[in-house]
Formats: C-alpha cells, sequence, structure tokens
C-alpha cells in the first residue's frame, strides 16, 4: 500500500498506478516511459478489445512487462489512475475512480474545456461529468504546477495545445501581445492514434502535407481558453490550422501574434528564459527548434522571433505528441500529484536521428 506523503516522499515506497486503455498510443507510451520510474509501478492494465492477453504478447516492444494481463477493468488496488480512452469515453470511466478519492489523469480531452456548453459545441454531444468540470486542473505544469500538486483530477493537456500554449505564454503574461493569433501547426501520423480510421495507409500520407478541420477543430478553444487565463485583458482569439505531415512523431507548431508594443529579439527571449526558469520540461532555444529534436522525451522547445517589420512575434513550439504531448505529460503530473520529483522517470534525452 502506497503512503507517501504530500510534502515528501518515502523511497522505499512504490506507487501503483493503472492504464485505462493501453492499446493506444498514449496508452502504451505511458506504460514504456513507466517501466524505468523509479517510484511508480504498472499493476494494472485494460484494453477491452485484447482483454486476456498478456502485454508483452500483444505489443513485443512491451515485453519487459512479461506476463502482465491486460484486463476488461481495472483490477486490484491502484493509487492513480490515467485514461487513455478516446474523448467522450473517457469520462464516464473516470468517474468511478474520483468518486473513490483515487487521483485521476484524464489523456483524453473530456476534462479540458471549463463550460460543458463549449464542450457540447465541440464534441457534438453533452458532457459525462460536468459536475467535475470545475475540479478539474488544466495538467500544463509550466503553468499549474501547484494547482495540478493539489488536484485529484487533471486534464492532460492536447498536444498541439500544448506546443502552442507554451510557445505563446511568455508573451501573453507579460503583455507583448494581444488580438487575434493564429497557429500553423504540424502534426505526425501518430497524433491520429490507432484507432481512428481514415486515410492514414503509407500510400496516402507519404511525400503529402494536408491541412484538416480548419476553423473546427476542438483544440481551437483550448488553446484559447488556457491562454486567455494568464492575464486579465481581453481574451485573444485564435486561428489553428492543423496540418498532417509524412513522419511518425512530432508537433511543430509556428505561432503568429500582434505586438502591443516595440520588443528585441533580445528582451523578448529574456522574458521566455526568465519565465520558464523553473521549467524543467520546457527550454528555450536560440534556434528554430526541429521536431527530432524531441523526440521520444518529454521536452518542449520553444524559439522567439520578432518580425519588426510587421509588429508580429513569431513563436515555435516543438514537442514528441506522444510525450510532452500526451503520455510523459500524464507522468510528470502524476509526479506531481503524487508528492514525487517532478522528473521520475522522465529525464531521457532524444532521439537522434
Amino acid at each position: 500500500m502506497a503512503c507517501i506523503g504530500r510534502n515528501g516522499h518515502n523511497p522505499w515506497v512504490v506507487y501503483r498506478v493503472g492504464i485505462i486503455n493501453v492499446t493506444g498510443f498514449a496508452g502504451m507510451e505511458a506504460a514504456r516511459l513507466l517501466w524505468n520510474h523509479p517510484l511508480a509501478k504498472l499493476t494494472a492494465i485494460t484494453g477491452r478489445s485484447l482483454a486476456g492477453q498478456r502485454l508483452g504478447d500483444a505489443f513485443p516492444h512491451l515485453a519487459v512487462y512479461g506476463d502482465t494481463p491486460i484486463t476488461a477493468e481495472i483490477e486490484g488496488e491502484v493509487d492513480l489512475v490515467m485514461s487513455a480512452l478516446p474523448t467522450a469515453a473517457s469520462a464516464e470511466a473516470c468517474l468511478p475512480f474520483v468518486r473513490q478519492g483515487i487521483p485521476v489523469i484524464d489523456i483524453a480531452a473530456d476534462f479540458r474545456l471549463k463550460d460543458p456548453a463549449a464542450f457540447k459545441e465541440w464534441f457534438g454531444q453533452p458532457h459525462a461529468a460536468p459536475e467535475l468540470l470545475a475540479s478539474a486542473v488544466y495538467g500544463l505544469p509550466e503553468l499549474n504546477r501547484e494547482a495540478i500538486r493539489g488536484a485529484r483530477l487533471v486534464a492532460n493537456p492536447g498536444c498541439y495545445p500544448a506546443a502552442s500554449i507554451l510557445a505563446l505564454a511568455p508573451a501573453v503574461a507579460a503583455g507583448l501581445v494581444a488580438g487575434t493569433f493564429i497557429v500553423d501547426a504540424k502534426s505526425g501520423i501518430s497524433g491520429a492514434g490507432r484507432g481512428s480510421g481514415g486515410s492514414f495507409g503509407y500510400s496516402e500520407v507519404n511525400e503529402d502535407v494536408s491541412a484538416y478541420k480548419i476553423g473546427k477543430h476542438n483544440h481551437q478553444p483550448e488553446i484559447a481558453q488556457e491562454l486567455a487565463a494568464l492575464r486579465e485583458a481581453p481574451a485573444p482569439k485564435v486561428t489553428f490550422v492543423p496540418h498532417l505531415v509524412p513522419m511518425t512523431r512530432g508537433i511543430h507548431a509556428t505561432c503568429y501574434a500582434p505586438l502591443v508594443r516595440g520588443v528585441t529579439d533580445a528582451e523578448v527571449m529574456a522574458i521566455y528564459r526568465d519565465f520558464y526558469a523553473d521549467a524543467p520540461f520546457t527550454r528555450v532555444s536560440a534556434k528554430p527548434p526541429h521536431t527530432k529534436h524531441t523526440l521520444g522525451n518529454n521536452m518542449c522547445l520553444v524559439h522567439p522571433a520578432i518580425d519588426e517589420r510587421n509588429g508580429m512575434l513569431v513563436a515555435i513550439g516543438v514537442l514528441d505528441n506522444l510525450v510532452k504531448g500526451a503520455a510523459g505529460q500524464a507522468i510528470e503530473n502524476m509526479n506531481l500529484m503524487l508528492g514525487l520529483p517532478q522528473t521520475s522517470g522522465l529525464d531521457l534525452p532524444a532521439v537522434y536521428p
């Protein structure tokens, strides 16, 4: 039985973690990252389509888990649950654990938007647990670290929003930008998930770039909501255009925001570095970062630049959509919720090339 206190931890105690829907990309990635976590152990996993199989047999890259069974429901006692179910299915699965007082991290989008009417507008159906929206904490530690520490329900950010918000947050908080922000973002194919269907075969996505859900993507209100919370000022408007590019992993968000006053590249770089001085997983890069610079790790790289002629801030955010954009961020939030060091199990370099 785990018994780690909020203000410290017993190094001999290991927390028991359950993953709902280990069969999706985010669930599998969470299992991979948890294998080497020093203070947490994956003890329960579900995946209804593969219930009864062993994790290592179903997914050979997770053979380190040996005979660990995939079950239809979480079995045994757990100290924290992560849900990697699809959006709109996740809230219902999380609800029993929240009611039991077990900390829950929802990797889906069910608890990200605070307004149940907005959820219905963007996802096309009523929220399954609207009474929990007010208590859910948006799980971006760079903005909400202390709130996450005391949370029982955390809404893991979307991959596009994490990169976009982190790229723009220092400028918004400092009052450097206002008005309508444009986010032009690219994602690897894994962002669509294993069970997404659609035209994601190799011959269809190779040597191809395409925009999708223009003006209709549910990450647009998420980005706007979190940026608006950074400063008491008129909420910014966000135009968000996602693109699919032929790579497995990665998010590259190029964000454009009108400046409200003159500022130099050196000044904005100093503002960004000061904002993220205590953030172990967001680093301000002196040069425009590549998606490969974050492949397989929990880092977000941001790079701000000034387009002086047009009075615009151009800010880039880059991360791995399955790590900092999903499973790694969930483990970072788990560490904070359980009173563990924020970097536990995640202090890994990127895979390059």
